[in-house]
């Protein structure tokens, strides 16, 4: 299997498991309790969230562990929104992964008056835009800091100073770009931050939520004190220890070439289909994205044959976002850059990982073209 899916998630790693192994059986202890096996537990959380806090420059007490992106996002939206109820205006983007975008449009049904910022055709934010929305009842604004279909980054540093600039809270969705590229919320100045476990390759079931120290919040699960009382219930303490492993390697490799070596395959690879398959586009800016992701589109082909084809011949990839497939139209990103629905409809996304080699790269190539030229035939037949 030539694993090319890492935006949906990655391998655990080897490191990862074996961290994790003695909290399922030796150090089982609940985290809360005051006795030795207890403080055995609270020992791997708080080392974990040492380790967490580390990846994004954070202090370590400002970490509220999750069960993963989708909730740290929820709680840090609808835990702003309940810590201001007067205010009753959110602005996010256009592109947002659905975690967020689908909680704006369900809040925007509840009577939330929710901006949608838009996006030019290569997924670029202008910031101008922000700054033009803004007013006195904006709650906050929620923006991610890398498209998790085609890798573009954003201007988190000039959204925020807008943001700063009016008092108004920041929160950002780093999911896909924590352990990429170097993240600093001191330097960034975000107020909230969203990470996931299993896109660095840490276990599923696991997430953070960075809260800053001026940051109102308020949870939405009533229960114990845990976590600053923002996030009620028993810790999950094997996949936390295991999320603090897997930070601490990603911080590792931020601090090497790894990343580079990636990038160079994802470009190899973006190029060779590009040359030989002459109804290939590559969606988004191609010049500041993480360093992993390509989104090719293949005109007036469908996706999800591709994939399909691709699968049986063992290649894995995607259409978009993992959380909303299953639908055959193109994804809401796509449909906010523009993208014409001939070209949109054949996008396939192909992200990479640490693991990824050379070899792999070089067999994925050829089945990736020799299908997008076959059903490009099969279709002119039909």
């Amino acid at each position: 299997m030539i694993y090319l899916d890492n935006n949906s998630t990655t391998q655990t790693a080897t490191q990862v498991v074996e961290a994790m192994q003695p909290f399922w059986r030796e150090n089982f202890g609940n985290p809360s309790s005051l006795h030795r096996a207890g403080q055995m537990a609270r020992h791997g959380v708080e080392t974990a969230r040492e380790h967490v806090a580390a990846l994004i420059g954070a202090r370590s007490r400002d970490i509220v562990f999750t069960s993963g992106g989708t909730e740290a996002d929820n709680l840090a939206i609808l835990g702003t929104l309940a810590a201001n109820p007067a205010k009753r205006h959110i602005i996010t983007t256009a592109v947002e992964h659905v975690a967020v975008f689908s909680l704006c449009e369900r809040l925007a049904k509840e009577g939330y008056r929710v901006t949608f910022l838009s996006v030019d055709q290569q997924g670029r934010l202008d910031p101008a835009e922000l700054e033009r929305c803004i007013d006195d009842d904006t709650a906050l604004v929620s923006i991610m800091h890398a498209n998790n279909e085609t890798g573009v980054i954003f201007p988190i540093e000039e959204l925020s100073t807008i943001c700063q600039k009016h008092g108004v809270p920041f929160h950002v969705d780093a999911v896909q770009s924590a352990g990429k590229i170097s993240i600093d919320v001191q330097a960034l100045g975000v107020g909230l931050l969203s990470l996931s476990a299993h896109k660095i390759h840490g276990p599923k079931g696991a997430g953070a939520l960075y809260v800053g120290r001026r940051m109102r919040l308020r949870s939405q699960l009533t229960g114990g004190h845990q976590e600053r009382d923002l996030r009620p219930g028993t810790e999950n303490v094997p996949a936390v220890v295991g999320f603090g492993e897997a930070a601490r390697l990603a911080r590792q490799r931020l601090a090497s070439q790894e990343w580079l070596r990636v990038a160079a395959l994802r470009d190899r690879l973006e190029r060779r289909i590009c040359e030989q398959v002459p109804f290939a586009h590559v969606v988004g800016d191609r010049a500041n994205r993480t360093p992993n992701t390509t989104n090719i589109a293949f005109e007036t082909l469908e996706a999800e044959a591709i994939l399909i084809a691709l699968s049986e011949q063992g290649v894995c990839a995607s259409s978009g976002s993992a959380c909303s497939s299953g639908s055959l139209e193109p994804s809401h990103v796509l449909k906010a850059m523009g993208i014409d629905e001939r070209i949109a409809h054949g996008a396939v996304r192909f992200s990479l990982s640490v693991d990824t080699t050379t070899q792999e790269i070089e067999q994925a190539l050829p089945i990736i073209v020799s299908t997008a030229l076959r059903l490009a035939r099969l279709s002119v037949l039909g």
